[in-house]
């Protein structure tokens, strides 16, 4: 049985990876190799990773570890991912959605830093939003809401007038603390309690109204 929930927004604030941008394969090639090198168990290293910048998840799961040695780690990884695209494909909906909103407010805040992010969009075939808050905007990973926070205030909109879209756990939970409402992306999002959750973007359709409010409507 399906349901369909109607949000209303001024401005939309996107992930990337797993809410635009499928690019598991790519992930789970680096972080398993990260893994290995590091003498990890790779499925564990798998349940932390998502939605968060590397740094952030390696502190996680090496907590003794000098922050220095993450950081440069984490431009290392950076750098193997940006390489490596192999099998990066939109999330089903994802450039019908993006074209839906245009002219309409909205951002892409990602974990990923510039290069990165402009790989894995353009491998999927998908346009760059016009404002952008990536890993070098910020000073703290998801969980933390700067990010959804400086997009909401780039885009000029309060934050309780936003609506996230995400798909990992660390992302719902900035969202949540930005103050935003969530709509959760795919199979990891549904275990995190976002205020709707679909399977993928052809589950979405936008609308706007004169008074420039965005009205989504979300089947479940």
């Amino acid at each position: 049985m399906t349901a369909t929930a109607v949000l209303t927004a001024r401005a939309l604030l996107l992930d990337m990876d797993g809410t635009l941008v499928n690019s598991d394969a790519s992930v789970e090639r680096v972080w398993r190799r990260w893994a290995d090198r590091n003498g990890l168990d790779g499925d564990e290293v798998m349940k932390v990773v998502h939605g968060r910048q590397g740094y952030a998840s390696m502190a996680l799961l090496l907590p003794d570890r000098p922050m220095e040695q993450n950081h440069a780690d984490n431009a290392r990884m950076l750098a193997e991912e940006t390489a490596d695209t192999e099998g990066v494909v939109q999330v089903p909906g994802a450039r019908e959605f993006l074209a839906s909103l245009a002219g309409l407010p909205h951002a892409l805040v990602t974990s990923a830093d510039v290069a990165l992010s402009t790989a894995r969009m353009a491998a999927a075939g998908l346009r760059q939003p016009d404002v952008r808050v990536t890993a070098e905007s910020v000073g703290a990973s998801k969980p933390d809401p700067e990010g959804f926070l400086k997009g909401a205030a780039e885009l000029g909109v309060d934050p309780a007038d936003c609506v996230v879209f995400e798909d990992s756990g660390a992302g719902i939970a900035a969202g949540r603390a930005a103050g935003m409402r969530v709509v959760g992306i795919g199979p990891r999002a549904g275990f995190h309690a976002p205020d709707a959750v679909v399977t993928d973007l052809t589950r979405v359709r936008v609308a706007s109204a004169p008074d420039g409010t965005i009205r989504l409507h979300v089947t479940q």
